[in-house]
């Protein structure tokens, strides 16, 4: 028999390349590139293109594992389990529902983090839940509520960029991390566009700008104030848009006049004639854009931050104008859809708030529940992880690894050996997982169906190519079967087309509105962007109604023949007018109550953690092109382990000079939480004052050991990307 290849998509970042899988004769999988996708556009990186490596047994987990004296062994399923339905229900009996924590994973389809936030509220009652996107972009989007009313990655499609005039990037290096992005960015050179990447380091993508801009970490707010107070001082505000699309302005106006250019540049270190010229950059053109990453995020004031450079935009009527505006380029591969249905603290499916009361009439009706009966927001993810062994006893944790990415990471590792009770789901062992008292083996991207949602809001189908290995079961029926074990037998369905049916229902009228979306919509079209509500039913369409949906039970074998039809019913006529999607957000206005955006007037402030003698220099962690995340599936790749096979310091000649380093020689970065050592990577790239690891691998070299928590007071994003260190060399023994 033939072997088909089954369309999907990447398992990694949230570019979600398009990709095909093609089961080989000779047992394995082949991953090849789709040119039918307008994201990539047949290119894959090395991550993409070896991910079926983690497809093997022989790298992932394929059994159920139970703690027994001190160690880790083989277990049934029932017997798992019982065990962990047991331990959570003896937990909220003894201590009250909030003493059951759950943490979810920005990796997680669609269907899975709606259906997790559902048991946390539904099943356990308890308020204390979270994820790991909390680290990835929720400054980002508090900044983008605030001013438009409305958070999604990208308001356009990427395709957008290569036609606008000119491109701030800031702190991206998306040559190593979105690799295939790039081109986007290469082709909006060659059209006469510019890029000024803003980044203390030269990276690979900084390389390639008209103009770097090397701030020193953590003064990115002061870097965007300076260069609004040249646009007013330049004359350059748009006054028309201002006036007629805007409100606030004046308060922000008189923020900005606070940060004049030589101040700004002894906060920064970047020069005037710098600020000058990229703001002449900016303006020139008739269309520009703003797109911002971890760097100006992962902040103690990274709300402001993003709101600054949001105000840049609004202020020159780059935003909700076509070909403009301002954009978060979204880390992990589902972070956006992962926020937008009920995993985050204080959000209930469809991006509706927690503590709304329609909201919670609206899913309770859509859930069979009392509203009441609902719980409200709880903590935060570092917060939730730094209660766990007090408050929070025992904690149900699903695709993520905060030992690795947490920050201060060696304090959460102690708060996790320090539960009463740890279960994991995951496709591999982590370091995480290897503290949890039970650990299941759940599918993963190319054995499973669900939906995921890009950086552009784009809703993407990735379909299910093989069958897992035996004795391994998807996340739904995880919580299905302990939902039915904690007294809660409907509502919980393992056919993620059943579950993506409830979700539809369960955003319709929210913000995020998935209502019009169907998993045919979703397999023809190549995606729908949201918002795209249900349009009023009536004729059916030309084709006569959706063809049967494909057969998937758990563990058994995929049907690659029939496409995925609508799972809201079966028969049902489709509507007679079809929602198109929403490609480009806030053209006629933006979705704040009068349709207007709003300035945030800010002030520049420190960093949470200035250097001082002890600590002289800052510390700022990243990534690198070959490993991802907090590395758990990435470093089980040997390709990708060749490239880049552990941690380094990353360091400046100058202050390598003074500490006596040579390149390759170990250094310990000692921060006030700790202290990690990699070898020096010697480097002129890097600011003098700075130092760079990237946060990929555990044990000694673990960056985020040295990270500080300190978090954002509207997001409670952690403070990643500066704190004060010293640097020290190591003698080798």
């Amino acid at each position: 028999m033939e072997n088909t290849s089954t369309p999907t998509h990447c398992p990694y970042c949230a570019l979600q390349c398009g990709m095909n899988i093609t089961p080989l004769p000779q047992g394995g999988v082949e991953v090849t590139e789709r040119a039918d996708f307008p994201v990539n556009r047949g290119a894959l990186c090395g991550k993409g293109r070896t991910a079926a490596e983690v497809l093997s047994p022989a790298v992932r987990l394929t059994t159920p594992l139970v703690r027994e004296g001190g160690r880790l062994v083989e277990a049934s399923w029932p017997e798992a389990l019982d065990r962990i339905a047991g331990r959570l229900a003896a937990t909220r009996e003894r201590y009250g529902p909030d003493a059951v924590g759950v943490f979810g994973g920005g990796g997680l389809t669609n269907e899975k983090a709606y259906a997790l936030g559902k048991f946390a509220r539904v099943v356990l009652g308890t308020s204390q839940i979270d994820y790991n996107g909390r680290f990835c972009m929720s400054s980002a989007a508090a900044a983008g509520t605030k001013a438009f009313g409305l958070d999604r990655g990208l308001p356009f499609p990427l395709e957008d960029i290569p036609r606008t005039g000119c491109v701030i990037l800031v702190g991206s290096n998306l040559a190593e991390t979105m690799p295939p992005s790039l081109r986007f960015f290469t082709e909006l050179r060659e059209n006469g566009g510019t890029l000024i990447v803003v980044d203390p380091r030269r990276t690979r993508t900084a390389e390639q700008a008209d103009l770097h801009l090397s701030p020193r970490p953590g003064t990115d707010l002061a870097l965007a104030l300076g260069l609004l107070h040249l646009v007013v001082a330049e004359g350059r505000t748009d006054e028309e848009y201002i006036r007629e699309r805007t409100t606030g302005w004046e308060e922000a106006r008189a923020a900005a006049m606070a940060h004049w250019p030589e101040y700004v540049e002894r906060i920064t270190g970047v020069p005037v004639p710098l600020l000058r010229e990229a703001v002449r950059m900016f303006c020139e053109p008739e269309a520009a854009m703003v797109l911002t990453a971890r760097g100006p995020e992962q902040q103690s004031k990274g709300t402001d931050t993003v709101g600054a450079w949001i105000n840049l935009c609004l202020a020159t009527g780059r935003a909700g104008r076509p070909l403009s505006g301002y954009g978060c380029l979204t880390g992990q591969g589902n972070g956006q859809g992962g926020r937008e249905h009920g995993q985050k603290a204080d959000q209930l499916p469809g991006y509706r708030k927690l503590d709304d009361p329609a909201a919670r009439r609206h899913v309770a009706g859509v859930w069979g529940v009392d509203p009441d009966s609902l719980p409200g927001p709880g903590r935060s993810a570092y917060e939730l992880l730094d209660a766990l062994g007090g408050d929070v006893r025992a904690l149900l944790l699903m695709g993520s690894n905060p030992v690795v990415s947490a920050p201060r990471a060696a304090h959460i590792e102690g708060r996790l050996r320090s539960l009463d009770f740890l279960a994991v789901a995951d496709v591999v062992l982590s370091e995480t997982a290897e503290l949890a008292d039970v650990v299941l083996p759940v599918t993963q991207w190319a054995e499973e169906t669900g939906t995921t949602t890009s950086l552009e809001g784009r809703v993407l189908l990735r379909r299910r190519a093989v069958a897992p290995p035996p004795g391994v079961h998807s996340d739904l029926y995880v919580l299905h079967e302990l939902a039915g074990r904690l007294g809660v037998e409907k509502g919980f369905p393992t056919d993620p087309e059943e579950v993506f049916g409830e979700l539809r229902r369960a955003s319709a009228g929210g913000p995020a509105d998935y209502s019009g979306i169907t998993y045919r919509r979703l397999a023809e079209e190549n995606g729908v962007f949201w918002p795209c509500p249900e349009e009023p039913a009536g004729t059916t369409q030309a084709d006569g109604g959706e063809p049967a949906g494909t057969a998937e039970d758990d563990g058994g074998e995929p049907d690659r023949g029939a496409l995925p039809g609508d799972a809201a019913g079966a028969g049902a006529a489709p509507p007679a007018v079809v929602h198109p999607g929403t490609p480009r957000l806030f053209l006629d206005r933006f979705a704040t109550p009068d349709g207007r955006a709003r300035f945030v007037a800010v002030a520049h402030r420190a960093t949470a953690e200035e250097p001082d003698a002890e600590y002289p220099l800052l510390l700022t962690t990243g990534r690198v092109v070959a490993q991802y995340q907090s590395g758990a599936q990435t470093r089980r790749v040997a390709e990708l382990n060749a490239a880049a096979p552990g941690p380094f310091v990353e360091l400046h000649p100058r202050l390598a000079a003074r500490l006596g380093a040579a390149d390759g020689d170990p250094l310990a970065v000692v921060s006030r939480r700790g202290r990690a050592v990699a070898p020096a990577r010697i480097t002129d790239t890097i600011r003098p004052d700075t130092v760079f690891m990237p946060f990929h691998w555990p044990g000694e070299g673990r960056a985020n050991t040295l990270t500080n928590p300190a978090l954002d007071p509207t997001s409670r994003m952690p403070e990643f990307k500066s704190c004060a260190v010293r640097v020290e060399v190591v003698p080798r023994s």
